[in-house]
C-alpha cells in the first residue's frame, strides 16, 4: 500500500486517477478547491478536503494531515492545473500570474511541503502538456498556460539533479490531446483519441514504477496534434 497525493481531483484524469489509485489499494488524498466530487465516491481509501494549492492556511493543513496521520508520502502527483485561452494581447497581467501561480508556483510549493517526509524511493510526477514543450506544435491562445507548463519540465529535470543522492525521484509527464473539461475550454469542439480514465490509468502505472526507468525526464505521451 503506498501514500499517494494527487491535486486537482475535482473532475477529469485527478477525479479518475484518485479512484483507480483508491482502487488498487493505496491511501489516497485527494486535493482540490472542490472535493465535492471525490468525497461523494465514499470510497474508504481516499481522504479528501477543500484545498487551495496557492493559499497558506491550506497547505498548512496539509502539513499537519501528512505529520499527523500518514507520516510518510510514497508518491506525489501534480495534476492540478488553470488554463486561460485568450490572445496574448487580451490576458491581463493578474491572469498570466493567477495561471503561473497555480501551474509553476503551486507545483513548486507542493514539492517543498512534501518531500521532507518522501523515502528515496520516492517519486513526484508532475504533469505537463505537449504545449509546453520545446519545438512540439504550439496553438495560439495558450501562451500563459503552455510557457508555464514548460516551466515545470525544466523544474523537473533540476530537482531531479538536486535530490539524485537522496531521493525522491521527479519526472514529468508532458500530455497530448485528453477528452477533458479543460481541452474543451483549449479547443471547443475537438474530439480526443483518449479518455480521462484511459490517461489516469497511464498516469497510475508510471507513478508507481517509471522511477524504476527514469529519474529527471520529460516522457511526451501523446499520439495526436494537439
Amino acid at each position: 500500500m503506498k501514500n499517494i497525493i494527487i491535486t486537482g481531483t475535482s473532475r477529469g484524469i485527478g477525479l479518475e486517477l484518485a479512484k483507480i489509485c483508491a482502487d488498487a489499494g493505496h491511501r489516497v488524498l485527494a486535493l482540490s478547491r472542490n472535493d465535492k466530487p471525490v468525497s461523494e465516491q465514499g470510497h474508504p481509501n481516499i481522504t479528501a478536503f477543500p484545498f487551495d494549492l496557492c493559499n497558506e492556511s491550506d497547505l498548512k493543513k496539509l502539513d499537519t494531515f501528512i505529520s499527523e496521520t500518514w507520516g510518510r508520502v510514497d508518491i506525489l502527483i501534480n495534476n492540478a492545473g488553470k488554463l486561460v485561452n485568450k490572445p496574448f494581447m487580451e490576458i491581463s497581467p493578474q491572469e498570466f500570474e493567477e495561471v503561473y501561480r497555480v501551474n509553476v508556483f503551486g507545483v513548486a510549493e507542493m514539492i517543498r511541503r512534501v518531500i521532507p517526509h518522501m523515502p528515496k524511493e520516492g517519486h513526484v510526477v508532475t504533469i505537463s502538456s505537449m504545449g509546453g514543450v520545446q519545438g512540439s506544435v504550439k496553438f495560439p491562445g495558450l501562451a500563459a498556460y503552455s510557457s508555464s507548463k514548460g516551466a515545470v519540465i525544466t523544474l523537473t529535470e533540476l530537482l531531479a539533479e538536486e535530490y539524485k543522492e537522496t531521493g525522491p525521484s521527479f519526472n514529468v509527464l508532458a500530455l497530448g490531446a485528453v477528452q477533458t473539461e479543460m481541452l474543451e475550454e483549449a479547443f471547443p469542439g475537438y474530439k480526443a483519441p483518449l479518455s480521462a480514465t484511459e490517461m489516469a490509468s497511464y498516469i497510475f502505472d508510471f507513478a508507481l514504477s517509471g522511477n524504476h526507468y527514469y529519474n529527471g525526464k520529460l516522457l511526451q505521451v501523446s499520439n495526436s496534434t494537439p
